[in-house]
């Protein structure tokens, strides 16, 4: 039962707000006062479905797609060559040493190249929730999705800043438009671990040849 546990945990997150809110309770209204016009039950005749309170959903497009390339290379080369003789002096002790020519050359060459490229594409979309809306009037969202499957549990998360201006027809925004953007995608399945030497089999394989 232990290890179906250990299968089940909610993986890590770098979703730091809560993933949801619970809307603010209403003033209770006043008692009408006989005319038309009630302050506290005025709702504009054209007014739209955006999301602007505390608690409101709104959609959030991903489609994220990024992709970086680095190439670098590097090359030296060095020679060097030393000669010397043994001169002719009298009165010295080796004297089969004496007119005795040595020489010697080294030479080295380094050459080093690497490239490297990354590209990963992210589409999809999650349904977020007002937590926040700051003095500005930009909302702070944050939400959640989980999707059960067989082998384990994916979870879809999201936070960010999102600008009233950018949210479109059906109360969608782009994630290319929302601030401070965290988006991620996990699964509480072990894949990413067991591709993952164990240190013990890096401890053996420091020292043991192959």
């Amino acid at each position: 039962m232990g290890g179906l546990a250990g299968c089940g945990t909610t993986p890590s997150s770098i979703v730091e707000h809560p993933t949801t809110a619970r809307p603010v309770a209403q003033a209770v209204q006043t008692p009408a006062n006989g005319a038309i016009y009630q302050a506290a039950a005025y709702r504009p005749l054209f007014e739209d479905r955006r999301a602007r309170h505390v608690g409101d959903v709104l959609t959030i497009v991903i489609n994220e797609k990024t992709q970086a390339g680095k190439e670098a290379s590097s090359n030296a080369a060095k020679t060097s060559a030393v000669d010397a003789s043994i001169g002719t002096v009298a009165g010295i002790p080796l004297k089969t040493l004496q007119g005795l020519t040595l020489g010697a050359e080294a030479s080295a060459e380094y050459d080093d190249e690497s490239k490297l490229n990354s590209s990963n594409t992210f589409s999809g979309s999650v349904t977020v929730t007002v937590i926040e809306v700051l003095p500005n009037g930009n909302l702070v969202v944050a939400g959640e999705k989980q999707i059960g499957l067989d082998k384990g549990t994916e979870y879809v998360r999201l936070s960010g800043v999102v600008q009233p201006d950018t949210i479109q027809a059906g109360n969608t925004v782009s994630s290319a438009k929302v601030a401070d953007a965290r988006i991620e995608y996990r699964t509480s399945a072990k894949f990413d671990q067991a591709e993952v030497m164990s240190w013990m089999a890096r401890f053996f394989l420091s020292f043991i040849p192959l």
